[in-house]
């Protein structure tokens, strides 16, 4: 029987939102289920209730064959007996003690000297060595995280829970560090829940991913299959699709369908879909752009659109398009250049079918 993390809830806030949550995480192995959203979508509320900070007014919530909360039952298990590590969104921790005293100071009540062994173990697996007797101030961004990190590992919880573990750091620090927790939470061999509202850090962190809006569950399943073919328009709007247009399913046939939208027709795989009203779905970085005549390519739609605007993104750039329908690509810098791309000039936008993903209506 796989062990999994069970929550089937709702918190109540006066005269506010209610925040639903239905969603089942394994925890039987190391694996990351990250809850992704917009802000104000309930992400950090969730994972409160599961840690034991906030106490619903509804449903359950269960690990393994252990009841955390139940409203019914009147059950409600406080953190320090969930068996949890948690890392806080600003990672807390004490100015004035130094990293190892940081580190273990939730483990008053153990002998010191298995204080510290389990401070060294932490610190080895973290590459802190070197680092204890400094200050927090003393430490960069990334240090930091990584000693409350260890704090929130040094008592070997069963499970981890993560708010916003980058958002303390700088934009060029973040991207490194993606890559860095990844590599730390799998050493620990912990499963983890990890809130983020970050695409690049949900596609980058994540195993399991969670889609909430307004307060509910919209989605939930593997990262890459929830972020390339997401449900529902509300799931695919909080993915980052970019182009969202009501199409007609004009005709299904060999596993392709003949798609309209306006007056222009696109082929797409049909993918369980059946003649009638749909969504198309695009997103930004499956769209090619080519300024004079097009070679060959797999690519079944080529499109004629006239570019609308060009919006600089860091390396990238957005451009939204006019194909008799808008529609939008995320091409490079470099690309722009090279094409030498202006408003209102004419390009040849290339979609291949299976990047258009259709939701019926």
């Amino acid at each position: 029987m796989t062990r999994a993390l069970t929550a089937d809830f709702a918190k109540h806030f006066p005269a506010g939102p209610i925040i639903r949550a239905n969603l089942t995480c394994p925890v039987d192995a190391f694996s990351i289920t990250v809850l992704f959203g917009p802000s104000g979508s309930g992400k950090t509320t969730v994972l409160r209730c599961l840690a034991g900070l906030e106490r619903p007014e509804e449903g359950s919530i269960g690990f393994a064959d252990e009841t955390w909360f139940d409203a019914a039952g009147g059950i409600f298990l406080p953190p320090q007996q969930r068996g949890i590590g948690y890392l806080f969104q600003d990672y807390a921790l004490f100015p004035h003690l130094r990293v190892a005293q940081n580190i273990g100071y939730s483990l008053r009540g153990l002998s010191a000297m298995e204080r510290r062994q389990r401070v060294k173990e932490v610190v080895d697996l973290l590459e802190l060595a070197g680092l204890e007797e400094r200050l927090p101030r003393q430490l960069s961004g990334g240090q930091q995280q990584r000693v409350a990190l260890a704090r929130a590992l040094v008592r070997r919880p069963r499970l981890l829970l993560l708010d916003e573990p980058l958002s303390a750091l700088d934009a060029p620090t973040r991207q490194p560090l993606r890559r860095e927790l990844r590599r730390l939470l799998e050493a620990s061999r912990v499963p983890a829940v990890l809130v983020t509202h970050d695409r690049m850090e949900a596609l980058a962190l994540g195993d399991q991913v969670v889609v909430l809006d307004a307060g509910r569950v919209c989605q939930s399943g593997p990262v890459q299959e929830v972020f390339r073919r997401p449900l529902n328009t509300a799931a695919a709007r909080i993915v980052g699709i970019d182009t969202i247009e009501p199409a007609t399913v004009l005709e299904v046939k060999d596993g392709l369908a003949t798609v309209g939208v306006g007056q222009t027709k696109l082929t797409a795989l049909a993918q369980g879909i059946t003649a009638g009203e749909a969504y198309l779905c695009i997103h930004a970085s499956d769209v090619v752009l080519e300024t004079g005549p097009v070679g060959h390519s797999s690519a079944r739609n080529h499109l004629s659109a006239r570019i609308e605007f060009l919006e600089p993104e860091g390396p990238l750039v957005r451009v939204r398009l006019d194909c008799g329908f808008a529609l939008t690509a995320l091409i490079t810098q470099q690309a722009c250049t090279e094409m030498d791309l202006k408003v209102n000039e004419v390009v040849i936008a290339l979609v291949k079918a299976p990047a258009i993903h259709l939701l019926p209506r």
